[in-house]
Parts: structure tokens; sequence; C-alpha cells
């Protein structure tokens, strides 16, 4: 009879043991955990509550350079309807590179590659200028520095002809010697550079199939 009643107290006493080793080990649960199901199927945090997609808002390459619902941002969107591949931006680098290259043409007297790029009273302008002054002997000698700013100014759209026309406002920075016959400077510096102003306009036939766009118009 005790040693029935001796095993009961082991076998009790291991039991107790057991439990308590489980519950190191395993810990207790308490609360709500969610199963795999729940987490599954679990909202997305608040800060994606309200995002959409604005779908048909502005064209930000329009208006980055030109004021929203402005008559010059009506007529560059018009520009792209027709012709879809025009970019305003990518228009003012090309303008840019135009600027240099037709500032130094001129200043140098070198214009005859430059009447694609030019229309023709314009082109016949500097053809006149240029010979002038090689009629009283004198030569610039002219180096780009670069261009300072760059900006569009206005921008029209004849939908009858479908004729674009954009104006630019250059600020470039030069150096300019102006020699007469005996190579004399009579007006400028080789070193000191100066900065010239100047308001173009270029304009093209929009979905034709030249490229280019011609400098219609010259203003300071």
């Amino acid at each position: 009879m005790q040693s029935t009643l001796l095993q009961l107290l082991i076998l009790g006493g291991i039991v107790v043991f057991l439990v308590l080793r489980l519950r190191s080990v395993l810990g207790t649960r308490e609360g709500f955990e969610r199963t795999d199901e729940t987490q599954a199927t679990a909202p997305e945090p608040s800060s994606r509550k309200g995002f959409e997609v604005i779908e048909g808002g502005p064209d930000h390459d329009i208006t980055d350079h030109v004021p929203e619902g402005s008559d010059s941002a009506l007529a560059l969107a018009e520009m792209k309807r027709m012709e879809p591949s025009f970019s305003a931006t990518e228009f003012l680098s090309g303008a840019r590179g135009a600027y240099e290259m037709i500032l130094m043409g001129f200043e140098r007297g070198e214009i005859e590659e430059l009447k694609p790029f030019l229309a023709d009273d314009v082109y016949e302008t500097f053809v006149e200028v240029v010979a002038s002054r090689k009629a009283q002997g004198l030569t610039i000698e002219a180096q780009f520095v670069g261009v300072r700013d760059l900006a569009l100014n206005e921008a029209t759209f004849d939908a009858a002809t479908n004729t674009a026309e954009i104006t630019v406002r250059h600020v470039g920075e030069l150096t300019s010697v102006v020699k007469d016959a005996t190579g004399e400077v009579i007006e400028g510096s080789p070193t000191a550079v100066k900065r010239q102003k100047d308001i173009w306009t270029y304009a093209r036939v929009m979905g034709s199939s030249d490229p280019n766009w011609q400098l219609v118009a010259t203003d300071e």
C-alpha cells in the first residue's frame, strides 16, 4: 500500500515538472493573435488611404514654361495635337544650340550655311549687314562663352496654316572685337565678356516633313 502511494506521488511530481517545463518553453497565449488567413486579408496601412492617380492633369512640358491656361499654353497644346512628338522642353534645348550657331555665324560673317535656318527676309538683312561691314573694311573676332539665360516668352498657333511661332528670350555671353582694315581694334575687347540679350521668334509648319525651325524675327 505504501509502495503504491509512493509511486503515485512520484508520478504526480513528474507531471507537475513537465507542465512547468512546457510553460517555460512555449509561454502562454493571451489576447488575439492573427492567423495566416487574418494576416492575408488585413487592410493596407492608412498611409495608402485616399491615394489616387489623377489622369488628365496639367502637361508639365507646357506649364514648366508658360502659365497654365494662357494663350501660349493653348498654342503649345495645339502644336502637340498636330505633332505629338513635339516637346517644348526639347525645342528650347534646340533653340539654345541654334542661338549660338546663328549668332556666331552672323558675328563672323559666315552666313551662307545658316540660310536653311533663316526666313528669307532675315537672311537678306544679315547679308546686307555683313556686306556693309566688308565695304567698310571691318572684321569681327568673336568667341561664344555660353547662354546665361533662356526662356519661352510667347507661343502662337495659326490653325488655318498649322504654322507655329515661338518667341524665345536669349541672354548670351561672348567676347567680341571689331577691327578696321589695318587690324586695329576700334571696339570691344578680346578678354572682356559682354552680355547680349536677344528676343528671337522661330516658326515652323507643324506636321510638315521639314524638321527645321526658322528664325523669322529678331529683337532686343
